[in-house]
């Protein structure tokens, strides 16, 4: 599917929320969400996939996200953090964002397996005072195993943590787990709204070409 619109021409520094909402979600349909048969990391098989990287490394769509996901935190975060490769370019986003915004949020960056050598830490990146005030960050949930596993190691580092912030909720049991943790979840988009406007990009092309 081809995209509709063009991010590249976007006033991402001043244009609205809503507006950035809406064509983040574009975005995402057009670079990001297909259909098919694949199997996801929680080793479940799907009819869709979502490579939330496609949205989140672009570079119209990280800036977007990055606004977005700021405006969400909440006050007194002074960190956010996730688990390496899908929040990543997220963390780094919502940082640089912060700073053109006269705030300061430290990106972490949370490792699958500690290291074995040098300082061996689990998490990268600026240290912060004990019991700081840190979000997690992540591209898609599903069952939400993998933001937890961001959680446990921000804590074990010492960091409060008590938000998970996601670009998409797949609905499949993740907010539900937050919830049994005592988590707050936000998500910006659910996957019905994701599915609902693909099909109606989908239908608006397939009236193009006719």
């Amino acid at each position: 599917m081809s995209a509709i619109a063009n991010f590249d021409a976007l006033p991402v520094a001043t244009a609205s929320l809503p507006d950035l909402r809406s064509a983040l979600l574009d975005l995402i349909c057009t670079a990001a969400y297909k259909e098919g048969d694949f199997v996801l990391s929680s080793g479940q098989r799907s009819n869709y996939y979502i490579n939330g990287k496609q949205a989140t490394l672009h570079p119209i769509g990280g800036a977007m996200v990055g606004r977005l996901l700021l405006d969400r935190l909440p006050e007194g975060t002074v960190g956010v953090g996730g688990l390496t490769l899908g929040a990543d370019p997220m963390v780094t986003a919502i940082s640089v964002v912060a700073a053109y915004a006269g705030q300061t949020i430290t990106p972490l960056i949370v490792r699958k397996a500690t290291k074995d050598h040098g300082t061996k830490v689990a998490v990268e990146g600026p240290s912060l005072p004990p019991s700081s005030s840190v979000v997690v960050i992540e591209d898609v949930v599903t069952t939400g195993q993998s933001a937890m596993r961001a959680v446990d190691q921000l804590r074990l580092a010492g960091y409060a943590v008590s938000h998970v912030l996601a670009l998409v909720d797949r609905q499949q049991g993740g907010s539900e787990l937050y919830a049994q943790a005592g988590l707050e979840f936000e998500a910006l988009y659910s996957i019905s709204a994701v599915q609902a406007r693909w099909q109606t990009i989908a239908a608006q092309a397939s009236a193009g070409k006719a």
